[in-house]
């Protein structure tokens, strides 16, 4: 028997997950789709950061010191240990450019609410022991960065918000979206068909396909990343670690635009986390290559080669695995969230690249306020508004 809600949210990421949190906590009744399991995406392949040092000064970075306040509640809001820990982040900076224009940067995120700070060679390798001295001169530190366990995240999510009513289905694909009069009427699966006035696609790198089905052409595009994972060693990275290159050709891609290594044609960075029990992830990539998530030797070799290099302890270090996934990307970095104009009742929560697991909480609430009260007190929500974009 068919069943109706008043929300069906298509993606079993955390996204999709935290939106069903947040709507069920505010009595909505809601059915969560996935065509897989949780975690099948990129909530499954990705690292475990929440660091809003990495973001650029702007509704992003807003969002994300939003997001920060609500995770330090939240393992005891949903009743289970999502391995919340504040580490505190490291940007290294390389050169005597990225330095300039880092110190910019930090000028901006300090007027935005971030405490970040410029510290010298000493003081960074004081933070994270096992750096090349020769490799950096200085970073950007943040206290307030902090990681957590992806997957404990996301289904604490959903198991919480089925004990609060919501039905979740999983191996369930999204065929087509039902309209009827032009506004949002349901979902018809593989299995089923669901009734609901509102649809939102928090499909992730597939959101433009589940766009398709509604007439959209959602301009995000998946990106591979690359990683490797170590055995479980004794505490090597104390603090969240990452590349200052990526923020800083952002502001300035004039500074890689002319870079034509492998390296820069692959988006090689280093993206450093260990998790509570000793396993090292570090890559990663940032490829256009459609929707294929598979490894590559050429890309797993400047991966090696640029971590080893900043940090040469890791070549003791024993690979049990390497990973692919994909990050749905648009075109200005900044997630999608809000109802499409043209189509009654479809809903967009989707691109939020590789900030998905930093950005759940606060894109679970702000679908929600949105939803129930039509506002939001969350800041800058304008500038996520999916109508800057021609959709259609």
């Amino acid at each position: 028997m068919s069943l109706t809600a008043d929300v069906i949210i298509i993606g079993g990421g955390v996204i999709g997950s935290s939106i069903n949190y947040y709507l069920s906590k505010r009595g909505q009744r809601v059915i969560q789709l996935e065509r897989n399991y949780f975690n099948s995406g990129a909530s499954g392949s990705c690292d475990t950061m929440i660091a809003p040092n990495t973001k650029e000064p702007n509704e992003h970075l807003q969002l994300a010191l939003y997001s920060v306040e609500l995770y330090k509640t939240l393992s005891q809001e949903l009743g289970r240990d999502i391995e919340y820990e504040k580490k505190g982040s490291l940007l290294l900076i390389e050169n005597e450019d990225e330095l300039h224009i880092m110190e910019g940067i930090v000028k901006k995120q300090n007027a935005l609410g971030l405490n970040s700070r410029i510290i010298d060679v000493d003081e960074t390798m004081y933070l994270q022991p096992g750096l090349n001295r020769d490799a950096i001169v200085g970073a950007s530190y943040s206290e307030v960065d902090a990681d957590v366990n992806p997957f404990r995240l996301n289904l604490a999510f959903a198991d919480k918000a089925v004990s609060l009513g919501a039905k979740v289905f999983t191996h369930e694909a999204a065929q087509e979206i039902l309209l009827r009069n032009g506004a949002v009427a349901g979902v018809k699966t593989n299995r089923d068909t669901y009734y609901a006035p509102i649809v939102i696609n928090a499909a992730g790198s597939w959101a433009p396909i589940v766009g398709k089905m509604v007439g959209l052409n959602i301009p995000i595009k998946p990106r591979r990343g690359q990683t490797v994972i170590t055995e479980a060693v004794p505490p090597f990275v104390h603090k969240l670690v990452n590349n200052a290159r990526y923020i800083v050709g952002k502001h300035h891609p004039e500074m890689l635009k002319n870079n034509h290594s492998l390296k820069a044609q692959m988006g090689i960075a280093i993206s450093l986390v260990q998790s509570k029990k000793g396993n090292i992830e570090f890559g990663n990539s940032r490829e256009f290559v459609g929707y294929d998530t598979g490894n590559t030797y050429l890309c797993l070799r400047e991966l090696l080669k640029n971590a080893t290099r900043i940090i040469p302890g890791l070549k003791n270090l024993n690979i049990i695995r390497t990973m692919g996934g994909l990050r749905p990307y648009p075109p200005d970095s900044k997630p999608l969230i809000g109802f499409v104009n043209g189509v009654p009742g479809f809903f967009l929560a989707a691109g939020h690249e590789g900030d998905g697991i930093c950005l759940s909480p606060v894109t679970g609430k702000l679908v929600s306020d949105l939803i129930v009260d039509g506002k939001t007190d969350v800041p800058a929500a304008p500038g996520f508004d999916p109508n800057r974009f021609d959709l259609f």
